[in-house]
C-alpha cells in the first residue's frame, strides 16, 4: 500500500486514538538514524502461501495453519511460541513493547526483525535498536515513510505483518492465533485489535481474497 492511500486512514486512526502525528514522526526519525536499507528480496513472497500469525490464545492449536505455509511473519511474543513449537519464524513483525530480547537474539543470528517506530515506544527505539544488528533490521513507521524506515501499511504487529506480506507478493494468507474475541485483552488492547479487524477487512478486499479469520465477522465489521 502506498502512502498516498495508507494516510488517510491513518489520520482516522490519529483522531480516534488521539495521537500526535508529529509523535510518531519524531520517534520515525530516531529509527532511521539507527537504521539501513534492508534487502526485500530476503522476505520475497512472490506466489507462497504466507501465515501471519498473532499472539492470541489460539496459536497452539492453529499451529499446523503455520507448519503448512511457505513462510511464516509472526508478531511479537507469537515468535516465541512458534519457536518453541518448532516452527519457524521468517520474520518478528514487533513495536519491541514485550519482547525486545527475542528481536536481539533473532538480529545476532542473522534473522530479520521488522522493527516499527510509534509515538509511545521512543525509550525502547533508542534502548534496543542500536544493539540490533542493522543488517537485519527492516524499520517501519505508520506516518510518512522517510530514509530507510518503510510504511507497508498496517497499525498492530498483526495486520501490519498482513499488509507486509501482501506487499512482498504473497499469494495467500493464513492467520493462526488471532482470536478477536479475547477476553483477556485490556480495552484499549480489544481497541486496537478492532481496528487490527477493519484493517484485514480492507486488505481482503483489495486482494481479492477471502480470509477465514473473518468469517462469520465481515458483517459487523465497520468497513474502511
Amino acid at each position: 500500500m502506498e502512502f498516498a492511500e495508507w494516510e488517510p486512514i491513518y489520520e482516522r486512526i490519529l483522531a480516534d486514538f488521539g495521537y500526535d502525528r508529529a509523535g510518531d514522526e519524531s520517534i520515525r526519525d530516531r529509527l532511521a538514524a539507527l537504521a539501513e536499507p534492508f534487502d526485500l528480496d530476503r522476505l520475497d513472497c512472490t506466489g507462497l502461501t504466507v501465515a501471519v500469525a498473532g499472539a492470541g490464545p489460539s496459536l497452539e492449536s492453529d499451529l499446523d495453519l503455520a507448519r503448512g505455509a511457505d513462510r511464516v511473519f509472526a508478531a511479537s511474543t507469537a515468535t516465541d511460541r512458534l519457536v518453541d513449537a518448532g516452527v519457524a519464524v521468517d520474520a518478528m513483525v514487533t513495536d519491541l513493547d514485550k519482547n525486545p530480547e527475542t528481536g536481539l537474539e533473532r538480529t545476532e543470528r542473522g534473522e530479520p526483525v521488522v522493527a516499527h517506530a510509534h509515538g509511545d515506544n521512543g525509550d525502547l527505539v533508542d534502548e534496543w535498536l542500536p544493539r540490533y544488528d542493522s543488517a537485519h533490521v527492516l524499520a517501519t513507521t505508520q506516518a510518512a515513510p522517510a530514509g530507510p524506515v518503510r510504511n507497508f501499511g498496517g497499525f498492530t504487529d498483526g495486520d501490519r505483518a498482513a499488509f507486509l506480506a501482501d506487499a512482498l507478493g504473497a499469494d495467500a494468507l493464513r492467520f493462526p492465533g488471532w482470536d478477536f474475541e479475547d477476553g483477556s485483552l485490556t480495552p484499549g488492547k480489544a481497541r486496537k485489535l478492532r481496528w487490527a479487524e477493519r484493517l484485514l477487512y480492507l486488505l481482503e478486499r483489495r486482494r481479492g481474497e477471502r480470509f477465514a479469520v473473518l468469517d462469520g465477522r465481515r458483517e459487523a465489521i465497520d468497513a474502511l
